[in-house]
């Protein structure tokens, strides 16, 4: 049986295996190459969102309101639960998105204390190319699978992801 080609993370797992050879490396062969494609595609992805003037953090604001449906609204929390990040990093990433016209706040009428966060119609155009030029990205990297294997990775991932849940 022929053997795949090498990569970095071999590189590694060879290295251990003659310093630590009592060391059972199969989760750092996993997780390692988890991580690598994880930067890789971020990184694709940026590249992706730029030309619409947009990070990824931002996308994420965009599409998540986008996600939600007419009128594509949500409060910041809402917004905030659904990306995990704090009140503060949101406020940032909504005054950004405000000042280029991409989204707007407005009181909520059910709680005077709270706010609403709307896609404006340019929102709307934008985070439809966006996310037009990202899942061109990814299906760019995944056609190095077939349809069969990237299902099968797809559930491997699930089951994974559903281990390290909290």
């Amino acid at each position: 049986m022929q053997r795949e080609p090498a990569d970095p993370v071999d590189v590694i797992i060879e290295q251990w295996a003659r310093v630590r050879p009592d060391l059972d490396t199969r989760a750092m062969e996993v997780f390692g190459r988890i991580f690598r494609l994880s930067r890789a595609m971020g990184d694709r992805m940026e590249q992706a969102y730029k030309p619409y003037g947009i990070s990824r953090g931002e996308f994420d604001v965009l599409a998540t309101l986008r996600r939600s449906g007419e009128p594509y609204t949500l409060s910041p929390r809402e917004l905030s639960a659904t990306l995990m990040l704090t009140t503060g990093g949101m406020t940032g990433r909504l005054d950004k998105l405000e000042r280029a016209g991409l989204l707007h706040r407005s009181p909520d009428p059910h709680d005077r204390r709270g706010l609403r966060v709307t896609l404006t119609e340019e929102g709307l155009r934008l985070i439809d190319e966006a996310v037009t030029a990202g899942l061109a990205q990814e299906s760019t990297a995944l056609s190095a699978l077939d349809a069969e294997e990237a299902g099968h990775l797809a559930g491997l991932l699930r089951k994974l992801l559903d281990a390290t849940a909290d």
